[in-house]
């Protein structure tokens, strides 16, 4: 027992020898942590976690800022990426430049809030010149006039429950000038002509202004996920030449658009609430902004739902519909709308799981010569919706370099699993392109639509105009003659179990349609009052009808002018 005793105690004398040891050669190895290095691993906190308040930011809604926080974003690029972590707190700014390998993280309680330069004390970064901006509206060309923007960075995300709230931005360029301003503008003419060729001068905003709450031009690899954003300017998010783009579960309660996705590849979209309803909620386009046509492709919309309430109700839980213009009236926007900046074009998308609230319905525009081809639209329901529930416009407004700038194509369009309810009853879905060019190979399928209908005979008589370089929108040609679908200029339609009817008597038909070739419906079914027609039919070609009782099965290899 002793000699195992000793044993021990050796061996116990053995090791603790041998950890004095190691310990003593280990600290004389290791050289002294510099004073910088020090700093670096201060400021950074928790590993890769750089919190703005460590940079000198107060939180406080009055200090400006600004320095504190670019600076955590430049010291956490220099340490080769990380996240700037916003706690709670409310850090009024100028513009926040992103950076490669960079997360903000807005945290509970965190308002990164836009500072208004009437008060004094900053302004927005300079719009950066853009030798196209002729062909896109101001909002379009420029970036760096933004709250937060990146420009040719990778890597980059914005997460948080916090709130972007855009305050001292402005929607326009009127509110950027003083009244006297606004009159010189008013005033001047612009020596390029066309009513919609170019952008209108008077949407310029003035320098040291901001009009966007996020802006990233040329970056890959992008997550935007969980933030709201309030009253985000002309755009609350802008996305031009952005590919690998993700932006998930955020909630959108804005004065203008929402998000619009420019010029992208790769982009996915789910899970978002948009209410804006004075513009756009969710918005593919193509413009002409980079310096060439680059188009939107390989885009999914899912699980999200656009609206038109009162701006800042979305946020605040009560949904309200009060807001009326000078004239007494309101149409809310709030919509998915594909364009109008289409230079470019859409190609390989999806619109799927939608809900669209209080707002105009879906909206697919080629008009500055793209080519809008393979998309689908599925699982869609629309309530009280202020104008056309569908519109498909092929026309040509031509922004864009005219010596290249052609008529482009609308084709390969599937809509399917659709229900609309109390759609204004001014305005029927539209199908319409422009002489010698049509719409081409439509598929409605399982469509359901409840106009408010009150539809007059005087109504049913009218024949819009073409209006072929005309600004795309449903009201484009006023009343309709149709309370269902008005459908011109277009080629291969197919309408599978669609039904269309009314709430209040109408006394237009269903279907209005001109110059139309190989059109097929099956199982139709159309509300009709008393000796009214279903169709009313001029210049169709391959006509056919199957299956829409009370209507009989009918075909017309051609026809001129035929109701019934």
């Amino acid at each position: 027992m002793k000699r195992y005793r000793a044993l021990l105690s050796l061996l116990a004398f053995t090791f603790l020898a041998a950890a004095l040891c190691t310990s003593t050669l280990t600290h004389s190895q290791t050289k002294p942590q510099s004073s910088s290095g020090a700093r670096r691993q201060s400021a950074a906190g928790a590993a890769g976690t750089f919190n703005v308040k460590t940079f000198g930011a107060k939180g406080d809604g009055k200090t400006l800022d600004t320095t504190a926080i670019n600076r955590a974003i430049e010291t956490a690029a220099a340490a080769g990426g990380g996240t700037v972590h916003f706690p709670a707190g409310t850090y009024r700014s100028f513009s926040i430049h992103l950076k490669s390998n960079i997360s903000l993280y807005l945290d509970h309680g965190a308002t990164i809030l836009a500072a208004d330069p009437k008060d004094g004390d900053g302004k927005y970064d300079l719009a950066e010149p853009n030798e196209w901006d002729q062909y896109q509206d101001f909002g379009h060309s420029h970036w760096h006039n933004s709250l937060i923007w990146g420009e040719n960075l990778h890597d980059i995300s914005i997460l948080g429950p916090g709130m972007i709230w855009g305050k001292g931005l402005v929607r326009s360029g009127s509110q950027s000038r003083t009244a006297a301003q606004n009159e010189a503008v008013r005033t001047a003419k612009d020596a390029r002509e066309g009513a919609f060729t170019y952008p209108n001068p008077r949407d310029t905003v003035e320098p040291g202004w901001g009009n966007k709450s996020i802006s990233l031009k040329l970056c890959r690899n992008v997550i935007i996920r969980d933030i709201s954003i309030l009253h985000g300017g002309h755009f609350a998010i802008l996305a031009t030449g952005v590919d690998n783009l993700t932006i998930d579960n955020i909630k959108i309660d804005t004065n203008r658009d929402g998000i619009d996705v420019d010029a992208c590849k790769n982009v996915r979209i789910s899970n978002c609430t948009v209410n804006s309803p004075f513009d756009d909620g969710i918005c593919p386009k193509s413009s002409f902004a980079l310096g060439y046509a680059r188009v939107t492709e390989n885009v999914t919309i899912t699980n999200c739902q656009v609206s038109g309430y009162d701006e800042g109700t979305l946020l605040d839980g009560t949904y309200k519909r009060a807001f009326r213009n000078q004239t007494g009236t309101f149409s809310p926007t709030g919509r998915i709308k594909f364009g109008t900046e289409s230079n470019g074009g859409f190609k390989n998308i999806t619109v799927s799981n939608c809900v669209f609230d209080y707002c105009r319905g879906l909206a697919l525009e080629a008009v500055d010569g793209a080519l809008l081809e393979d998309v689908t639209i599925t699982n869609i329901t629309m309530r009280d919706i202020s104008n056309s529930p569908f519109f498909l416009r092929l026309g040509f407004r031509g922004r864009g370099p005219k010596e290249t700038t052609t008529v482009g194509a609308l084709r390969r369009v599937i809509i399917s699993n659709v229900s609309v309810y109390n759609a204004d009853p001014k305005y029927a879905s539209i199908i319409s392109g422009i002489p010698g060019h049509p719409i081409e190979d439509v598929l409605f399928s399982n469509i359901r639509i409840y106009s408010r209908g009150g539809g007059t005979k005087e109504q049913a008589a009218l024949d819009p105009s073409e209006k072929e370089d005309t600004y795309p929108e449903p009201t484009m040609f006023g009343e309709l003659p149709a309370y269902g679908f008005f459908i011109r200029h277009v080629k291969g339609l197919r309408m599978n179990d669609v039904q269309v009817s009314y709430l209040n008597e109408d006394a237009r038909p269903a279907f209005w349609m001109n110059q139309v070739k190989d059109v097929e419906f099956y199982r139709l079914r159309a509300q009709r009052g008393a000796n009214m027609g279903t169709f009313v039919l001029r210049n169709v070609e391959d006509f056919v009808l199957q299956q829409s009782w009370p209507l009989p099965d009918t075909r017309i290899e051609r026809t001129e002018s035929k109701r019934f």
